[in-house]
C-alpha cells in the first residue's frame, strides 16, 4: 500500500465487509489480524450501519502463519453458532491470509457438516491488488448465487434494489425514494433492498420479485445471475432529475407490462416544477451574468458522477467543470479516474464553480460540505429520512443545494 495524504481507496477487503455487514441473521468472521474489524465497525457506525450482522475478527499470530494453523478460526465458529445462532456465517480473509494462501473454502467443506442449520460462506478478495468496487460486485454476485431459494413469482407485482451498499454516500435516502416512487406509480412492494436495509430471508426470497432494479455497475452480475435462474428482467439506471425519472419508470413499465398511475405522475410533475421553476429563472441569470460559478465539477463512483451532470446539464444547463471517478477499473474518456494526487491537482486548479466530491476533498478544499456525493464521509449520518438523490424529490433536493452554493460563492 502506498502513501497517501488522505484516506487509501476502498480494497477489495473493505468493500466486501461494507457490503455483507447490513444484513441481518447473519454473522462475519474475519480471519485476520487485530485491529481491522475495529476501524470497520467505526465507519459502518458512522455510515448508519448498526446491530444488523455480528462483526467479529479472529486475529492472527506468527504460530498462525507460520503452521498454517486455523483452529483459531474453528473456535471461533463454534462459539458464534452456540451464541448467536446466525442463519449464515460470512467469512471473509484479510491481507495475511490471502498472501499465506489460506483457503477458507476449503475450511468451510471441512466444517460445514458440523453445523446443518448454520451455512458457510466464504468470500476472496483479502488483498490490496483489488479495488473495493471489485468486493462490491463479488459480494453481490456470490449472494445472488447461493442464497436465493427456488420460489415462484409473488402473485402481485414486486421488484428487488440491488447495489445499494454501505459505500454509497446517502444510499438509505436513495433506496427509500426509489420505493417510495415504485408504490406510487405501480402499487409494487419491494422484496430486497440488497444489501444496505436486509436480512437474509429477504435475499433467499429474491426469487419472488417481478423485476430487478440495479442502481451500480457492480449489481448488474447479480441481477444477470438471477434473471439466468429465475427469468427475472432488470433494469440497470440511476435515475436523477425529472426527466431521467420519467424515463425510468417509462422503461420499468415497458419491461413489466404495467400502466403507471398517471394521477401520481402528474401531481409528481405539477410538485417539481413549482418548486423548480424560480430557480431555473435565477440559473439562467447566472449562467449569462457568472458563467465561471455556474460549472459544476464533481468526483466520486463512476455511475453517480455521470447521472448528476446529466441532470445539471440536460435539465438545468449548467456547465460542466472537472470530474472524475474513483476507481481505476471505471475509468472511461467522459469520467477519468484520478488519483489522489491528480484530483489535488484538479481542485486546485478550479477555484471557481460548484464542487461535489467527498466529504474529506470538500473539507480540505475548505468547499461547501452540504455538496458531499461520496465517501470518505467526516461526519456522522445517523439520519436515515436526509434528502435523496435521486428521484424526483432528489431533482429538487439537488437544485436548491446548487442554487444555494452558486450564490453563496457570488455574495463571497
Amino acid at each position: 500500500m502506498g502513501i497517501h495524504r488522505f484516506k487509501p481507496t476502498m480494497s477489495g477487503r473493505m468493500g466486501t465487509l461494507w457490503t455483507l455487514a447490513s444484513i441481518r441473521d447473519a454473522a462475519l468472521i474475519e480471519y485476520g489480524c487485530m485491529g481491522h474489524m475495529q476501524y470497520g465497525r467505526m465507519f459502518l457506525n458512522q455510515a448508519g450501519i448498526s446491530k444488523r450482522c455480528k462483526l467479529y475478527s479472529t486475529h492472527i499470530d506468527e504460530t498462525d502463519i507460520s503452521l498454517g494453523d486455523t483452529n483459531r478460526l474453528n473456535r471461533a465458529i463454534a462459539q458464534i453458532v452456540e451464541r448467536d445462532k446466525p442463519k449464515i456465517i460470512f467469512l471473509l480473509p484479510s491481507s495475511v491470509p490471502t498472501v499465506i494462501g489460506t483457503d477458507l473454502m476449503a475450511i468451510c467443506e471441512e466444517l460445514q457438516p458440523q453445523y446443518p442449520n448454520v451455512r458457510l460462506l466464504p468470500f476472496g478478495y483479502g488483498g490490496f491488488d483489488i479495488c473495493g468496487h471489485g468486493g462490491v460486485q463479488e459480494a453481490l454476485l456470490l449472494l445472488s448465487k447461493t442464497l436465493p431459494k427456488d420460489i415462484q413469482k409473488t402473485q402481485e407485482p414486486t421488484f428487488n434494489i440491488i447495489g445499494s451498499c454501505a459505500d454509497l454516500f446517502r444510499f438509505h435516502a436513495d433506496a427509500q425514494e426509489m420505493i417510495r416512487i415504485m408504490k406510487g406509480a405501480f402499487g409494487m412492494k419491494k422484496l430486497c433492498v440488497m444489501t444496505s436495509d436486509t436480512c437474509v430471508k429477504e435475499i433467499e426470497d429474491m426469487g419472488g420479485a417481478h423485476i430487478n432494479l440495479v442502481i451500480r455497475r457492480e449489481g448488474e452480475p447479480a441481477a444477470k445471475q438471477l434473471k439466468k435462474r429465475f427469468k427475472t428482467p432488470y433494469l440497470l439506471a440511476r435515475p436523477y432529475g425529472m426527466e431521467e425519472t420519467l424515463g425510468w419508470i417509462d422503461k420499468i413499465a415497458q419491461m413489466c407490462g404495467l400502466t403507471p398511475d398517471n394521477s401520481f405522475i402528474k401531481l409528481e410533475k405539477e410538485k417539481i416544477m413549482s418548486q423548480i421553476s424560480p430557480a431555473i429563472l435565477i440559473f439562467e441569470h447566472i449562467i449569462r451574468e457568472h458563467p465561471d460559478e455556474a460549472r459544476l465539477s464533481l468526483g466520486g463512483h463512476a455511475d453517480v458522477v455521470k447521472g448528476i451532470l446529466s441532470y445539471a446539464e440536460k435539465e438545468l444547463s449548467l456547465m460542466r467543470g472537472v470530474c472524475w471517478c474513483d476507481c481505476p477499473s471505471m475509468t472511461s474518456e467522459e469520467i477519468p479516474y484520478f488519483s489522489e494526487d491528480e484530483w489535488i491537482q484538479a481542485i486546485k486548479a478550479h477555484k471557481n464553480g460548484l464542487l461535489m466530491a467527498s466529504g474529506e476533498a470538500l473539507k480540505w478544499a475548505k468547499g461547501n460540505i452540504d455538496l458531499q456525493i461520496s465517501n470518505p464521509d467526516i461526519k456522522w449520518r445517523l439520519n436515515l429520512y436526509e434528502s435523496p438523490f435521486m428521484g424526483f424529490r432528489g431533482a429538487v433536493n439537488l437544485v436548491s443545494l446548487w442554487l444555494n452554493g452558486i450564490l453563496e460563492q457570488i455574495d463571497d
